[in-house]
């Protein structure tokens, strides 16, 4: 337990707590929404949706947004691809035409990014980062 701990801590988890998906702006409505992955559990891959906020795309300001999948002990497994564009979701600057916010959706192929091999059975976490701020939440691989 204590080594799982560690690992959360290290994450920036500890304090916001593992499940956390809604962060609050300065005003009552969210900013970003992370959204629990489907299916869960899942073989082999899944689908991550989020949402951001119509106030985080204020005066043409684009949010840097990445989005990461770790293990209990921390260490990075994959990077998610965002759905429609096909690129890795690692600091990628998102746009929206809605002022009301947007919805984006992201795929994990289930394989583990430096071996290619399917990840284990287990739980996992993902982390959205979105101008600094964190929101994470977990998903369960079930083979």
């Amino acid at each position: 337990m204590k080594r799982y701990a560690w690992a959360v801590l290290g994450l920036g988890l500890w304090a916001a707590g593992v499940g956390v998906g809604v962060a609050r702006g300065q005003g009552s409505s969210p900013t970003a929404e992370l959204k629990q992955n489907y299916p869960n559990p899942f073989n082999p891959a899944t689908t991550i949706p989020f949402s951001l906020h119509g106030e985080l795309f204020a005066n043409g300001h684009r949010p840097k947004v990445s989005l990461k999948i770790y293990n209990v002990l921390a260490q990075l497994v994959a990077i998610p691809l965002l759905q429609g564009v096909g690129e890795q979701l690692d600091n990628l600057e998102l746009t929206c035409p809605d002022a009301a916010g947007c919805s984006f959706e992201a795929y994990w192929d289930g394989n583990v990014r430096r071996t290619s091999q399917q990840a284990a059975s287990g739980v996992y976490l993902y982390q959205l980062v979105v101008d600094g701020t964190r929101y994470t939440k977990k998903m369960v691989v079930m083979k």
